[in-house]
């Protein structure tokens, strides 16, 4: 064992008290540069990524898991793993019942953005499940820029990482981004999406650089941001919905991308 080993037993642990305040406030979170991932499969992601755990919080009645024995291999110095009962971990988590393990992190620092890479603008996203998947999309499309305005919600947030499966770890995050300065100064091709847009998204070509801007849940995008995009775009949709989700708007689009780009290749 290479880890520095730790148990608490009382759910009144300062320690413990931190650990709650820090998967319910995203200020503190901010403050602190830190992350909160519960369960195995994130914090293997983050160890792939090559980000160190500053402290893994053991479920005690999960220390016989192959899986969690697997990972805590993994682990060494200056790693802590501190050992705690259930019903203390369940103190930390917004989840039913704890889950194996939670593992406290540091937040990934953004690299600089290549300035005609195709990118992900987001701008007040609010809804944690929403953004999660969003990101989990842009990973999935290779998509790896991603810039979010300063109204969005904390996406590093348990909520967002849980939603996002891993894609936090593929992916640049910019967060608390001016989308309109950025925008300004993009080399590629701006396009919004809108319900009232004049353009069809499958009539645009995407096989460039290209950023793809989606706005809030009810607001949409905002002027000034509708002002710099090239084209405001329309998902064609015959049936009877009168909108998608932002989620699954930005599936479409970044999908679309993909489609051209194989089409483009074979």
């Amino acid at each position: 064992m290479s880890y520095i080993s730790k148990i608490i037993t009382s759910a009144h642990n300062d320690e413990i008290k931190q650990l709650a305040r820090l998967a319910q406030n995203p200020r503190e979170r901010r403050k602190q540069q830190l992350m909160l991932l519960e369960g195995i499969h994130l914090t293997e992601s983050c160890l792939e990524a090559g980000i160190v755990p500053e402290r893994v919080y053991l479920n005690e009645a999960a220390q016989a898991h192959a899986e969690v024995g697997a990972l805590l291999r993994r682990l060494h110095a200056p790693t802590t793993v501190v050992t705690v009962p259930e019903a203390v971990l369940a103190k930390a988590t917004a989840l039913a019942s704890a889950g194996e393990l939670l593992a406290l992190c540091p937040r990934p620092q953004p690299r600089p953005s290549p300035a005609a890479a195709p990118r992900v603008m987001l701008e007040d996203i609010q809804d944690p499940g929403n953004l999660g998947t969003i990101l989990r999309c842009a990973a999935a499309a290779g998509v790896r820029e991603v810039m979010l305005s300063k109204g969005c919600v904390d996406v590093y947030s348990p909520k967002v990482l849980r939603a996002g499966m891993g894609a936090h770890f593929a992916l640049n995050i910019h967060e608390q981004v001016d989308l309109c300065a950025e925008l300004a100064g993009y080399e590629g091709r701006k396009l919004v999406t809108h319900l009232e847009g004049s353009t069809s998204l499958y009539t645009q070509d995407l096989r460039g650089p290209v950023a793809f801007v989606f706005g809030n849940e009810g607001a949409g995008v905002s002027a000034e941001a509708l002002a710099l995009a090239d084209a405001r775009v329309r998902i064609p949709m015959p049936g009877h919905a009168e909108s998608l989700n932002v989620a699954m708007a930005a599936t479409v689009c970044l999908f679309e991308r993909v489609r051209q780009l194989e089409l483009g290749s074979s």
